[in-house]
């Protein structure tokens, strides 16, 4: 009779012995899973299931964690790929090593290097399996426990902004690094209005964690044109002064708008650079030095170094650093500076061109601000007194647009030649400064002497006429159509950004009235400065618009905009411009020096409900001899004083005489 074992045995009984009957895994299949979590930066579990008793007690879950976490996000370490390499089968031994091939990307550059993996077989909580014996030099090659990592910037050099003559706009020259020693210092009052800044900050500096009795601690940054108050400085006791680099600029004020300034990078400025611009690292903050950041500021180098106890270093990977470019601008700084000169801080904007290539020589806002007071570090005491400034110094104009005003008038009348519907000979027979067309009250500040035809209106400035014959003889579809070709509505192919001209708030003119007023700039159309002048130069050139250029390196007479007007209906303009300063009334740019041709003009911005608003005055002009140079400047409430659109005239005269002058 056969004995039946009964099936009475336990389900933990069955699971033993089938763990039992498991093969236990190889040395290669525990480092694969290992490589997979390494691969990941899963630390927590690279520790927790594979480090062996060694590795926990040599080094401890914080040291192996935390430390290695810290490494890897200060050094920027990522894509880490650690492949396995061929050997010989290992024999059943309880310990073992294979080698393995790391590399992996950080700030300084990529790390490669060959390593042994040592592999120890032990019992863990009542489990057998093969561990980790991991060091420091998982994370670098020839790192050890007691050595320390060293992170250094290599700094790039700032190109500089140079001008058309090779003059720096923007450069980097000599400046001072103004600091505490910290315990030293004795009348913080005085130190803090010296610095103006608040004393609280000054204490907050010295009280910061790492400062220690003896330390420098810097406090201010200035240029070498600060030498009378860094002086002051240094008769404090406490206080310590170091020369560092720093952004100058030398044309201040009359280029802070176009060039801007730089700064320290912001935690917003890393982010969206995707980690090529590094903390503490300057970049452009304002004007071009903010638009052409990328190729001013180059990119910083990095070095990671092992520190060792004896203080030896070794180099585990580096970065060279490549300096950025020096760039040319079209910009005439001398020009530029006079110019900003002539309008005495009055709130406007000027540009001067060259009609003949398209070049920009003088892009200005006024009033301007000093570039370095924010480059050295602005207090916000100075920053709300310049952002409460009435005449708004921070407020960069020339990228606006204005209506134009009276300067509209030739371009209205070149918009009807070339569409062959203005009859330059019709006259209209006009009395008084006051009259009404098609139900609308139209004026005009002068009685043009009879007949009142294109040439006459041009040189008196007569708001009527253009009403009248923009109304009956261009029409509303024409006169779009052509302020189009003349590029309003469109993006002005310019290096820097400008708002785009425009005929109306929605590009369309919806009725009779606004017809009539943006005949003479007024209505909802707004003119950006620089576009102004470009039209212009239809007149210079027989109808083409080249593209306005501002860095040396682009090509020039490149054509924007062709064949809006005929070569005789320009010459026939031309004569025009010359006779509103020579004929028409008394102007300051009628002057002996130079024959200044042009077109004054007029914005009136009145609030609803006002008669009288505010008056913006324009000139655009040009010698009529050399016609090198195109410029139009905008000064902001001409009504004070009484000066008026005439005031203006003067001022390009003033221009133009030292351009030619020269």
């Amino acid at each position: 009779m056969k004995n039946t074992l009964p099936l009475l045995l336990s389900t933990s009984f069955v699971l033993t012995i089938l763990a039992g009957c498991q093969d236990q895994p190889t040395p290669e299949e525990r480092l694969d899973a290992y490589i997979k979590l390494w691969e990941k930066q899963d630390y927590d579990k690279m520790y927790a299931d594979y480090a062996s008793k060694e590795t926990q007690k040599t080094y401890g879950k914080k040291e192996f964690v935390d430390r290695t976490k810290k490494l890897a996000d200060s050094l920027a370490i990522e894509k880490i790929s650690v492949e396995r390499m061929k050997t010989t089968e290992n024999e059943e031994k309880e310990q073992t090593s294979l080698p393995v091939k790391i590399s992996f990307e950080t700030l300084a550059g990529p790390v490669s290097y060959k390593k042994d993996i040592p592999l120890t077989f032990e019992k863990q909580q009542d489990t057998e399996n093969w561990y980790i014996d991991w060091n420091s030099s998982f994370v670098l090659k020839d790192f050890k426990k007691e050595d320390q990592v060293q992170l250094t910037t290599l700094d790039a050099k700032r190109g500089d902004l140079l001008d058309v003559k090779n003059q720096p706009l923007a450069t980097t020259g000599t400046g001072y690094q103004v600091g505490a020693v910290a315990g030293k210092v004795k009348d913080l009052t005085a130190l803090a209005k010296l610095l103006d800044r608040p004393v609280s900050a000054i204490e907050d500096a010295l009280g910061a964690s790492w400062v220690k009795d003896g330390q420098f601690v810097p406090l201010k940054t200035y240029t070498a044109n600060d030498k009378s108050k860094i002086d002051r400085l240094k008769q404090l006791d406490g206080i310590s002064v170091k020369e560092t680099e720093v952004r100058t600029y030398p044309f201040g004020k009359a280029t802070s708008h176009l060039i801007g300034y730089t700064g320290s990078a912001t935690a917003d400025d890393i982010k969206q650079s995707k980690q090529t611009i590094q903390a503490g690292e300057q970049v452009g903050k304002r004007g071009l030095e903010q638009v052409l950041d990328e190729t001013l500021r180059g990119k910083s180098g990095a070095q990671i170094n092992i520190v060792k106890p004896d203080k030896t270093t070794v180099t585990v990977a580096e970065t060279e650093a490549k300096d950025g470019q020096d760039i040319e601008l079209t910009i005439d700084g001398k020009l530029q500076q006079t110019t900003y000169a002539t309008m005495n801080d009055d709130p406007g904007t000027a540009t001067a061109i060259d009609p003949r290539t398209g070049e920009t020589r003088v892009l200005l806002s006024s009033p301007g601000f000093d570039p370095s007071e924010f480059t050295t570090g602005i207090s916000q005491a100075r920053l709300d007194t310049l952002t409460n400034d009435p005449d708004q110094p921070l407020l960069n104009r020339f990228t606006s647009a204005f209506a134009p005003g009276s300067t509209q008038k030739p371009l209205t009348a070149a918009v009807g030649l070339k569409s062959q519907t203005l009859d330059p000979e019709k006259a209209y027979t006009i009395d008084g400064l006051k009259t009404k067309v098609d139900g609308f009250n139209v004026t005009r500040i002068h009685e043009t002497p009879d007949p009142v035809n294109l040439h006459n209106a041009l040189v008196y400035s007569d708001n009527i006429y253009f009403a009248k014959s923009t109304l009956e003889q261009i029409g509303t579809k024409t006169f779009t159509s052509g302020l189009e070709a003349l590029g309003y509505g469109e993006k002005i192919p310019f290096t820097y950004p400008m708002r785009a001209s425009q005929i109306s708030n929605d590009g369309s003119i919806a009725s009779d009235g606004q017809l009539m007023d943006t005949s003479y700039g007024q209505g909802q159309m707004l003119t950006n400065i620089l576009h102004l002048a470009s039209m212009y130069e239809i007149f210079l050139t027989d109808g083409t618009i080249y593209r306005p250029t501002l860095l040396a390196e682009e090509k020039t007479k490149q054509v924007w905009k062709k064949d809006v007007l005929d070569a005789k209906d320009a010459a026939m303009i031309r004569d025009d411009l010359y006779d509103v300063v020579h004929a028409g009334y008394s102007l300051p740019a009628d002057i002996p020096e130079i024959k200044v041709a042009g077109k004054t003009g007029t914005a009136e911005l009145k609030k609803s409900g006002e008669e009288n608003g505010q008056e913006n005055g324009f000139f655009v002009g040009y010698d009529n001899d050399k016609k090198d140079l195109l410029v139009a400047i905008m000064i902001e409430s001409v009504e004070k004083e009484d000066r008026g659109s005439p005031y203006v005239s003067g001022l390009v005269a003033d221009v133009l005489k030292s351009h030619a002058n020269k």
